[in-house]
């Protein structure tokens, strides 16, 4: 595949349109996937490959780490930041203006209308990326049960990092693709952007602390949700009720349900919630604070362990491992379509929008159009 080095400008386009349209939150990485490997040949397919698997067993939002990981790749450490923000910036923005509706109108239904077939739509995008995954990774019926097997294993609510060492495990028995041994070196300058990023953290925190301590608060909190966040942005909820509800009681239950619906409608990870709850109690510097700290942490971590990952490909048991993992992040995305599924109030209408939707998306149709589509004809049937 002839590879193409995209401009900084070139890239950041790329991300926020992507960004913009990235509805389904894990899901669009099969989107990003067709626009990166196959659209653009910016990068070739066993890289992106890679590193979805290593996005997918630090914590955090899979997606956002993704698209910085690609980043990476193509234009080193700018790029990773380039990409980062490019692609956060949409989801940022748009929940910041329904937060804003949301506290002044103290209530979901004016955007509920116009939103409302989005759930529907969100469904399909899962289930697409699910089914482009699998047909396009999986090898042999071997693949197929590892995926089983963790799809399984999530629905039992075990803990997700249990999950994944278990399919890495599985990886190692069962897969039988031949990947050689590769001699290759790797150079990467992602370990001098940890060390940077995390002395500014450091400092900004300390800072935080000493002018407002209930900035701190947020921000340590938001913090402490992304680094234990195994699984993917859907996993920060439990953490983030347990957090703000009920120990420090900044939000009743419904306001907190009404945020998680809000994320879950928001392009990007549902994680970006994070803004909303921001906003909601300390205001505009709040949101853009907690938005900053909830992607933190695993960006970190990211950076920190892309040199170490780079040099373990080139040993084969390692891209077994690599493969049980990929093999697992099928299973996450049936169980999430599961989810959302169980999540609608299915009739006749949802039903044939989810099918359509499904079936103009294996015909490749943009995902933006698929989206605008759901979104004016569940309008015009509520209206």
């Amino acid at each position: 595949m002839k590879e193409h080095q995209p401009s900084y400008i070139e890239l950041f386009r790329a991300f926020f349109w992507l960004g913009l349209t990235a509805f389904g939150g894990v899901a669009m990485s099969a989107h990003v996937r067709k626009h990166i490997v196959e659209k653009k040949q910016w990068l070739d397919a066993n890289t992106f490959d890679s590193g979805l698997a290593l996005c997918q067993v630090i914590p955090g939002a899979i997606i956002m780490q993704l698209v910085a990981y690609i980043g990476l790749k193509l234009k080193g450490s700018r790029g990773a930041i380039v990409s980062f923000i490019g692609f956060g910036l949409p989801a940022f923005l748009i929940m910041f203006i329904l937060s804003v509706i949301y506290k002044h109108s103290k209530h979901l239904s004016n955007v509920e209308l116009v939103l409302n077939g989005l759930r529907v739509i969100i469904v399909a995008i899962v289930a697409n990326a699910a089914y482009m995954f699998g047909s396009k990774n999986f090898e042999n019926y071997n693949d197929w049960i590892i995926a089983s097997i963790a799809a399984g294993l999530f629905l039992t609510k075990l803990h997700p990092a249990l999950v994944l060492l278990i399919a890495a495990l599985l990886g190692i028995v069962f897969t039988k693709k031949d990947f050689g041994e590769s001699k290759k070196r790797v150079k990467s300058k992602s370990f001098k952007l940890f060390i940077w990023t995390l002395a500014v953290v450091a400092v900004a925190t300390g800072i935080i602390f000493l002018v407002n301590r209930d900035y701190f608060t947020l921000a340590t909190i938001m913090l402490r949700i992304d680094l234990f966040s195994f699984g993917g942005g859907l996993a920060s909820m439990p953490i983030m009720y347990h957090e703000m509800v009920d120990l420090y009681g900044w939000f009743d239950q419904k306001t907190f349900m009404d945020g998680v619906i809000l994320g879950q409608v928001t392009p990007g990870s549902i994680i970006i919630a994070a803004t909303f709850f921001g906003y909601m109690h300390f205001g505009i510097l709040g949101s853009i604070l907690a938005t900053v700290c909830v992607f933190i942490p695993s960006f970190l971590i990211l950076m920190g362990l892309i040199p170490f990952f780079d040099k373990l490909k080139a040993y084969p048991q390692f891209n077994k491992v690599i493969n049980g993992v990929l093999c697992s992040f099928v299973g996450l995305l049936v169980v999430v379509t599961y989810r959302f599924t169980i999540g609608v109030q299915w009739n006749i209408f949802n039903i044939v929008i989810v099918l359509v939707a499904f079936v103009l998306l294996l015909r490749k149709v943009d995902v933006i159009w698929i989206v605008i589509g759901g979104m004016v004809l569940s309008f015009l049937v509520m209206y």
